[in-house]
């Protein structure tokens, strides 16, 4: 047996990178105990007839996209045609939940104008002062040394410029790229399948589906416990418990120092997660 990384599915054949690349299939085991392996797994597996056998114990994983034992998520975000704060925030919150570490990177601030890019400024701003590592992604040295010897991910809206982002990064990738749609505000899926590559001495994956994640399995109190910088206010608080939407005397709705667009990315993303509510 040797032990090694699934870094590509494509229908029922898992890429396994080792001593060298091997293509494997999964034992029936698997099917019957209802395990499905990822991309991302640590695995043992039979060189000689090509048989995954194992899965080592997972760090984190995702259901959409299909990825485990991640390390970090960068959340590629373009600033034109339109900025998405609700989706940057809905992103953030997940991988924090996750306990993946997220790095966010704005793109296209060079189709801004003067006057927008004093707003984009502000809110880059912010995200830093609140814990989050952020770049633009014209800071390609500074992006390159965060991957090194870690497991990441790209996230993000579709046509935000994730593969254009890694093909400046490795010139040698050649990722199909594809822009956003004026018409639609967002771009087609142009990764087609999750597929770890290497990059800056780190593993990457472009993966497609990313910006559809929703909060499975999240309780609105998970949902509230990871916009982080609710924490450091939340002691001031009437209640303990405080959900920070009616509640009398909550130091978190009328918080002058916490962005608005945060504020109301939360109320809306409890608002709409009924099916778990509590």
């Amino acid at each position: 047996m040797l032990e090694g990384k699934i870094v590509k599915l494509i229908s029922n054949d898992y890429t396994v990178l080792s001593d060298k690349i091997y293509v494997c299939k999964c034992r029936g085991k698997f099917r019957n105990e209802k395990i499905t392996p990822l991309v991302g797994d640590n695995v043992l597996f039979d060189p000689n007839n090509n048989y995954i056998l194992e899965i080592k114990k997972r760090k984190n994983e995702l259901v959409r996209p299909p990825i485990s034992n991640i390390d970090q998520a960068y959340i590629v975000t373009n600033v034109k045609p339109e900025f998405n704060s609700n989706l940057l925030d809905k992103l953030l919150c997940i991988i924090e939940f996750n306990n993946i570490k997220p790095i966010i990177i704005f793109t296209k601030i060079d189709l801004l104008n003067e006057e927008e890019k004093k707003e984009i400024n502000k809110v880059i701003s912010y995200y830093k002062s609140i814990g989050y590592e952020v770049y633009i992604n014209t800071e390609l040295d500074k992006i390159k040394i965060s991957m090194k010897n870690k497991i990441s991910v790209l996230s993000g809206q579709s046509g935000a410029g994730k593969s254009t982002l890694l093909n400046k990064i490795d010139k040698n990738l050649n990722l199909k790229t594809d822009e956003i749609s004026v018409a639609l505000g967002r771009g087609k899926h142009t990764t087609r399948h999750v597929e770890l590559i290497s990059v800056c001495d780190g593993l990457v994956a472009d993966t497609p589906g990313f910006s559809s994640l929703d909060f499975a399995n999240m309780k609105n109190t998970d949902i509230r416990d990871n916009f982080i910088e609710f924490n450091e206010y939340k002691e001031d608080c009437r209640y303990r418990d405080c959900m920070h939407l009616e509640e009398v005397d909550c130091n978190i709705k009328n918080n002058q120092k916490i962005l608005k667009s945060r504020y109301l990315n939360y109320v809306s993303f409890i608002n709409n997660n009924k099916q778990n509510r509590w």
